[in-house]
């Protein structure tokens, strides 16, 4: 598996969370529940995937602005999972503020797969596209060791 593939499957296991979890309702166990999940699975993906995906195409020309785009974008994601934290599961203004963490992340994972993808498949040589995965599995898996 590359880096492309590997960041695509866990960007699959984040829309699938985030679907379920703009369609509960109060403070349930399962909006608990989902929320955490999503939560550590954004968390880990995006301290992976900045340290062995951005970090290198941050150091190219060609994907320069795009990777630093892209981690801006892991910032605002992350004020919306915080002001998710900081709202009562009941209150009327958690499932909006759910809603637009949910738009945003769909247009990042779209524009990461789009066009990110695309400039960093020519940016990155084959042997370097599997390296990274194989780091992006490990700090992964350390990640989940220490959870």
């Amino acid at each position: 598996m590359n880096i492309f593939e590997r960041i695509r499957a866990d960007h699959d296991k984040q829309r699938t969370l985030i679907d379920l979890l703009t369609k509960t309702h109060g403070d349930s166990r399962g909006r608990q529940e989902l929320f955490e999940r999503l939560k550590a699975e954004l968390e880990e993906h995006a301290m992976a995937e900045e340290r062995h995906f951005y970090v290198p195409l941050m150091e190219k020309d060609l994907t320069q602005e795009k990777a630093r785009h892209s981690v801006a974008e892991h910032h605002e994601l992350d004020e919306l999972i915080k002001k998710l934290e900081e709202t009562p599961y009941d209150s009327p203004g958690w499932l909006p503020t759910a809603k637009k963490l949910c738009d945003e992340l769909l247009h990042h994972l779209d524009e990461e797969e789009n066009e990110v993808f695309q400039l960093a498949g020519k940016a990155l040589e084959d042997d370097e596209k599997q390296s990274l995965a194989d780091d992006f599995d490990q700090h992964r898996k350390s990640l989940k060791q220490h959870a």
